[in-house]
Parts: C-alpha cells; structure tokens; sequence
C-alpha cells in the first residue's frame, strides 16, 4: 500500500516524467527560477548591507542565518510562480519536488536566526544553541522526507494512534507533540521579542537608563506571560486551571519565596525611583564600588581591586547606602604639614597654594586655600583644602601628587619640617648614690 502511494506521489511522478521530453522543460524552468532567485537574493542581500553602513549599525549575531535564509525562500516563491504558469502547458512533478527542500532548508535557517537572537544576544554561543540547531534541523529534514515519500498522513495517523493516560485525560503522542511545538514557537518568539525591545529601548538616548532598563524587563515578562497563555489556549489547556497555582504561589511567596520575591521587588524599586544609576560610586555595609549591573534579584558592585561583589537588592532599600556620585563630580581633599616656628609663615602659605597647581584633577575654581590650622607642640600645623575633580574615582594619588610637590618646595627653599624632641629627667637621681643628674634629648634628622 505504501509502495503504491509511493509511486502516486511526488517522486512517482518524477519517475513517471523522467526520459521525456517534459522534464527537459521543467529543468530549465527549475534552473530560470533558481536564477532569477539568486539575482534577487544577492540583490537584497547587498540593499541590507548597504543599509546597515549607512546607519554605522554593527551586524547583529544570527544575521547571517538570515541572509542564507533569503535565497531558498525567494527560490521557493519563485518556483512556486513558474509552477503555477508552467502548470497550463506541462507537468509539474520536479517543480513540487524542488518546492520542499526549497522551504524546508529557509525554515531551517529562519530557526536558526531566532535560536541565536534569544540563545546568543550578547554575542556569544549558548550551551543550548548547537542542541536546538541540530533538533530544529533533524525535525525539518524529517517532514520534508515524509512529504516527497508521501507518507506524512500515514506519519500523523501512526501518531494519532498512540495514546497513555495522564491523570483522567487520554492524550494522543500526535496532541503532546502539537503541544511541544507550540509552546516552543511561542515561547521563543516572545523572548526574540523581548530581546529586541531590550535592544530597542537601550538605543532611546531620550529615555532615563534606569527607566530603559524597567521598560525592558516589564516587556520581556508581558511578553512571555502572554506566550505562555497564548500557548496554554491553543493546546486546549483551560486557563483557569491556573488560579489555583497562582494561589499556591502565592501561599510559597508568603513563606519560603519572601527573600526572593523582597529582592524582585527592590530591584523595580531602585530602577523606578532612580535612587541609584549605572556607573555610580556606592558604599553600602563597608563594601564600596562601582555598580556596573542592577539585576532584578541583585546589583554587581565592582570593587577598586577588581572583584565583582553580587549584592541583593532588598540590602539596598533596607541598608544605609553611601553614593558619591549621585550629585557632584568633585570633592574636597585636605593635605596637611608641620612648619617650625621660625618660619615664615606667608612665605610657607605661598609655597602650599602653589604646591596644588598643575596636579591633574585639581581645579582651578575654587581656587587651592591655605590655612593656619593650630599651633602643636613641635610646629605650627598648616593645611592645604582643595577641589578634585570626578572623586568617584578616587582621590588617594592626587593627595600623593600634591604631598611631593610640598616636599619638593619646602626643600628647594629651606623650609624645615619639625620632628618631635622630647627630654628625659630622672626624678631622685642626686639621692641615689654614684648617680649624676642629666638631661637627655632624643634627636632625628631635621627634614628639608
């Protein structure tokens, strides 16, 4: 029986045409057809690329998916059109052959441009990508020999056949199968959706970061909840049944979920309020960094030595959090020194606002202030108050550039800096015997 369907199909009548003079006919049309293809093809494909230069936009990872896609597909309209016209004259049998690989090798490589859209959107390769390669392409190759043999009915048949019980309900492996391949196609292009809206609202100068990042993220979630129901009601799922989960879910939340659900809720807080932003200098419990991602369960602060420090959201509502760079760009800093009383003292003041010009990120407005800050028991204490631009970044090498340049004034023009002199008296030396009473005076080395 399948042996004579065989025959009947799409290959018996490649058979039955081949030797005459028909399928001389229908290669050169199938040949026209693969041509103007082509042309159209390479046409498109260098309108695209032209396009793109012109916008300076950089090609997106799985395009070339994309364009490979163009010529099987134009080919298969193209076919479709000659088989149509040429339908009127002869027999069509290598033309409805040609139209399944045709098809099937576009779809194939349309799959693979959306595998890599949602599977590799930073660029990279994922761990799933080359398993749902192989999958989508062991699928397609399948239908298309079941379609030229024939047998696809049969296949379906087979499949409609086979039935097990889950629960109270008799499902068909041909259902289950219907079912996977909807809420795959859904379900990944609600997240290829989800990941150029991302894409989109990260290219909206106009828009705040933290509000692109919270537009993104809502939209990627609706998206996928819409998938999910969409999916959910063509498999013939009743949607109600859901309400019970959800109040399952909830009872979880309430109890064993409260963390996770407290830092979900954090993160849309602290991108909604705006309270902290990409970039920023923060200090939070002792840790400080800059924050390079604001995740919604947590937020990577980025140490000054490097390591990336992972911290919940919900520590940054409920924690006291130090920004120093929510506002200003600048900072003051402070750079102190000793001189000895016979100093001059205008001379030195001079000599310490002069120390602070020319070091990198120090400003010029406000001006570097000199002050007389006490008198101590070895010198006179003075200080140097100045502005630093971008202390986000730190202000430890700047102080250090301003310090050698103190040290190399007072040292170029004689001004000591005092060390600590200190005497000792022994209390009761004349009552000892054989003891005689001295002073002793501990020296260093005078600076400058």
């Amino acid at each position: 029986m399948i042996e004579n369907r065989l025959l009947t199909h799409m290959l018996g009548g490649v058979i039955h045409d081949f030797g005459q003079p028909v399928m001389l006919w229908q290669i050169g049309v199938l040949i026209g057809a693969l041509i103007v293809a082509f042309v159209l093809a390479r046409l498109l494909r260098r309108g695209i690329e032209a396009r793109r230069k012109a916008r300076h936009e950089a090609r997106p990872f799985g395009a070339e998916s994309l364009t490979k896609a163009l010529f099987p597909l134009i080919g298969a309209g193209c076919v479709w059109v000659a088989r149509a016209i040429a339908s009127n004259f002869f027999h069509t049998s290598l033309l409805n052959l040609a139209l399944v690989p045709l098809f099937g090798i576009g779809l194939i490589y349309i799959a693979f441009f959306f595998a890599r859209r949602v599977f590799g959107g930073k660029g990279s390769t994922h761990a799933w990508l080359s398993i749902i390669e192989k999958l989508v392409s062991l699928i397609v190759w399948l239908v298309m020999a079941l379609t030229v043999l024939g047998i696809q009915d049969d296949a379906l048949d087979w499949m409609a056949s086979v039935r097990f019980h889950v629960g109270t309900s008799h499902i068909s492996l041909l259902s289950l199968a219907n079912a996977v391949l909807w809420v795959c196609v859904t379900m990944v292009v609600a997240i290829w959706a989800g990941s150029a809206l991302e894409d989109r609202l990260m290219r909206a100068t106009t828009l705040d970061a933290n509000l692109r990042v919270v537009l993104a993220r809502v939209g990627r979630a609706l998206l996928v909840f819409a998938a999910v129901l969409f999916s959910l009601s063509i498999v013939g799922i009743d949607i109600t049944v859901l309400g019970v989960f959800g109040g399952a879910l909830g009872v979880g939340l309430g109890f064993g979920l409260q963390k996770i659900a407290s830092n979900y809720v954090s993160g849309f807080i602290i991108l909604i309020d705006r309270s902290l932003h990409l970039g920023d200098t923060i200090n939070v419990s002792g840790l400080a960094g800059k924050v390079t991602q604001i995740r919604t369960r947590y937020t990577v602060v980025r140490g000054l030595d490097g390591v990336e420090t992972l911290i919940p959201n919900e520590k940054l509502i409920t924690d006291v959090v130090q920004n120093q760079s929510s506002y200003l760009t600048r900072g003051y800093a402070k750079a102190a020194v000793q001189v000895a009383y016979d100093t001059d003292l205008d001379f030195a003041m001079a000599l310490l606002a002069r120390a602070a010009q020319g070091v990198d990120r120090v400003l010029a407005d406000p001006a570097p202030t000199p002050y007389l800050v006490s008198f101590g028991s070895d010198g006179i204490d003075l200080e140097l108050g100045f502005w630093v631009a971008d202390a986000a970044t730190g202000t430890a090498g700047v102080r250090s550039a301003v310090n050698v340049n103190i040290w190399r004034l007072f040292g170029e023009h004689g001004i000591s800096i005092p060390f600590a002199q200190r005497e000792i008296r022994i209390v009761g030396a004349a009552e000892i015997p054989g003891v005689v009473q001295r002073s002793a005076r501990t020296e260093t080395p005078t600076a400058g």
